[in-house]
């Protein structure tokens, strides 16, 4: 695709779960490959329910979307966007289903046509540039919580994604499976927009960040990220805590 062509286009995207309340609210992103994206709000403000509009796993009252360039209308048309873009959920238990961790990862590539044998090779590949090559024939529901997480970006990445969206990745991991993550991020070329309340997490992984006040989306030169965990709209505005 064009260089010059946005990876993903929001116009006017307006959302709500409840008639009269807008989670969404005329909300605009224009997202170009190469582009690193943190996403930093409150609980509740509507980061994950971006993502799920994106995906196409909710239908947004108002407002147009396109991928790679092309309009989201159907179904179908998001059923192809979703082989380009590895979406990796907030609690890794809704990514994993199959008996084992090979199975799991090599889950992705079988569907998109891959031979056993190639699914297989691509799934040990991705375990070793991940780090857990040992977690082969372990049993998915046995491992830990931070475990599941490696597992479930293992899924995503097997697949080859032009693009990453990655719900809060670090939630519930410990020291050393944080800097896992860190690390594959800082390695792998491809463009991302990563949720997460950490904000060190976030100045050490993305080029700029976000947060959603109002519905909408608000660049960097109006949210100033404080090694405090949070962030506000305006947040360079002297303030007290």
């Amino acid at each position: 695709m064009d260089k010059d062509q946005p990876v993903i286009r929001l116009d006017g995207i307006r959302f709500a779960y409840t008639p009269g309340l807008p989670v969404l609210d005329n909300l605009d992103l224009t997202f170009y490959k190469g582009d690193r994206i943190g996403l930093l709000a409150p609980n509740g403000s509507g980061k994950t329910t971006l993502f799920h509009v994106i995906m196409g796993l909710l239908n947004p009252d108002a407002g147009s979307i396109e991928l790679f360039g092309k309009p989201m209308q159907t179904e179908k048309d998001f059923v192809e966007m979703r082989k380009k873009i590895g979406f990796l959920f907030q609690d890794a238990d809704d990514q994993l289903f199959c008996p084992t961790v090979i199975e799991d990862v090599a889950f992705g590539p079988l569907n998109m046509g891959k031979s056993r044998a190639e699914a297989i090779r691509i799934s040990q590949e991705t375990l070793a540039f991940l780090g857990i090559s040992d977690f082969e024939n372990r049993i998915t529901f046995k491992l830990s919580g931070g475990e599941k997480k490696l597992v479930s970006l293992a899924t995503i990445l097997s697949m080859g994604p032009e693009v990453l969206l990655l719900d809060e990745p670090l939630t519930g991991l410990d020291a050393r499976t944080r800097g896992i993550i860190t690390r594959v991020l800082s390695r792998i070329d491809l463009s991302y927009i990563i949720i997460s309340h950490d904000i060190e997490f976030l100045m050490d992984t993305t080029a700029v960040v976000y947060t959603l006040h109002d519905g909408r989306l608000h660049v960097d030169d109006h949210v100033y990220a404080h090694r405090h965990d949070h962030a506000h709209v305006l947040g360079n505005v002297p303030h007290k805590h």
